[in-house]
């Protein structure tokens, strides 16, 4: 018995990768990517003067006339607001609203990772929300500043 349970928390760590889901209600999302970090990395390195791009594929449950993107980085369970130049994912973040239910989209953007951020590690809290402010996806980015 206990080698089952050995076996299957070894094979829950090895699956572990560098996001999880933090209460995705109106979509189903499919994958997360962070330019620089492998699919099975258990966080990102973000380097600082350089740009990041993350994008979310995701299968949206209704049909969605309008996206609204809010990012937090989480230090110490403290979420600290990202000011976003262009909150509208539907205008230069590849989504093209209205959302169809069913069909599968993808989400990508850009954001500076600047030199005056710290060397810090940090949860990066990406939210696609509807006009209700309900949460389309929400995924949480496990990763270090350097």
């Amino acid at each position: 018995m206990l080698f089952f349970v050995t076996l299957s928390v070894l094979l829950a760590c090895v699956n572990a990768n560098f996001y999880t889901d933090c209460g995705s209600k109106q979509a189903k999302v499919l994958s997360v990517n962070v330019s620089g970090c492998a699919e099975d990395a258990k966080e990102c390195v973000l380097k600082r003067n350089t740009n990041a791009t993350f994008s979310i594929d995701f299968t949206p449950s209704k049909a969605e006339p309008a996206v609204h993107i809010i990012v937090h980085g989480v230090v110490m369970n403290l979420p600290i607001p990202f000011p976003i130049p262009q909150p509208d994912a539907c205008k230069e973040a590849g989504l093209t609203c209205p959302l169809q239910p069913g069909q599968p989209v993808k989400f990508t953007t850009s954001m500076p990772v600047l030199k005056s951020y710290p060397k810090v590690k940090v949860d990066v809290k990406w939210e696609l929300r509807d006009d209700n402010e309900e949460d389309l996806v929400c995924v949480l980015i496990s990763a270090r500043i350097q």
